[in-house]
């Protein structure tokens, strides 16, 4: 008796459980729904001034912005965008693992020297850089509760202040891309200074090359796009992790509830093969009771 009891708490406690995975499933596919609508509006727009500007900085002199100067980086700064929940999966645990593999593959001298910065967006990427005694910049974990380009432009303001000021030499930024609500694609990119488009073909030169009217002046548009290209940049990748954590939470409360659906299905099973042992010992005992008394 005492271990059906033990097996209905058990079954009371996962199907408890269970309850809780639905709801939390249901809950990130709506919010998944408006976060996906925000990051494909954004993102045709972010890409094509991307490219555009791809293709105006390659005609231009390295000294026409201070954001197309390449120095030599010896300090360091990695932003890293997370989440401030978890439940959501390995997302957090990969986008920490590819922004500390990648300071280890390119910026290992500067890790000793003590020269990389980390900026964390997210509750989990700040916790465990602080935790291991990193450089942490700032605290941007509210963010994601009013995720909108003005307040996300703020923290990129005070990142491109620090790179003209010259506490830092690069800027490396790594999230999350969201492609569908099973799958992300861990990004690992130069944020400043603005890369140039790497190209080695003559056909491929041709391809993305574009002959431009600049109006009013170049020098203007440059002086305006380059910080602004840098702010679309940074946000389109918090809402590309913003929709990759809704997904992957979608995704881990699914086979959540699934699992706890076969444990409930295995403890049921069992529950009803100890009641059924329960009776049949009962039983046995009461016609041996029985025949024993007749005999007498």
């Amino acid at each position: 008796m005492a271990n059906l009891k033990e097996v209905r708490n058990r079954i009371k406690s996962v199907s408890s459980t269970q309850q809780i995975t639905k709801a939390m499933k249901m809950v990130s596919a709506a919010k998944l729904k408006r976060a996906t609508n925000a990051i494909t509006q954004l993102r045709p727009y972010a890409n094509k001034l991307k490219e555009l500007l791809a293709n105006l900085s390659a005609s231009l002199e390295d000294g026409s912005s201070p954001f197309l100067v390449e120095r030599e980086p010896n300090k360091v700064l990695v932003i890293v965008v997370s989440s401030n929940r978890g439940l959501a999966g390995a997302f957090n645990t990969n986008v920490i693992k590819t922004a500390n593999n990648l300071i280890a593959e390119k910026y290992s001298d500067q890790l000793r020297a003590g020269n990389v910065s980390v900026v964390a967006i997210g509750k989990k990427s700040q916790e465990y850089y602080q935790r291991r005694k990193y450089n942490v910049i700032g605290n941007n974990n509210d963010l994601y509760l009013d995720l909108n380009f003005e307040n996300a432009s703020k923290i990129t303001e005070s990142i491109m202040q620090g790179f003209l000021n010259g506490e830092y030499d690069r800027v490396e930024l790594v999230y999350n891309q969201f492609k569908n609500a099973a799958m992300q694609i861990l990004v690992a990119e130069q944020l400043i200074p603005v890369p140039k488009p790497g190209v080695k073909k003559e056909k491929d030169l041709k391809a993305v090359q574009v002959d431009y009217i600049l109006e009013p002046s170049q020098e203007e548009i440059v002086e305006q796009l380059i910080p602004k290209n840098i702010k679309i940049q940074l946000y389109k990748a918090v809402l590309d992790s913003n929709a990759s954590e809704h997904g992957a939470r979608m995704t881990a409360m699914d086979k959540a509830t699934d699992n706890a659906g076969e444990l409930l299905k295995a403890l049921k099973l069992s529950y009803n093969q100890a009641r059924q042992a329960a009776i049949t010992t009962e039983l046995t005992e009461i016609v041996s009771g029985a025949a024993a008394l007749s005999a007498q």
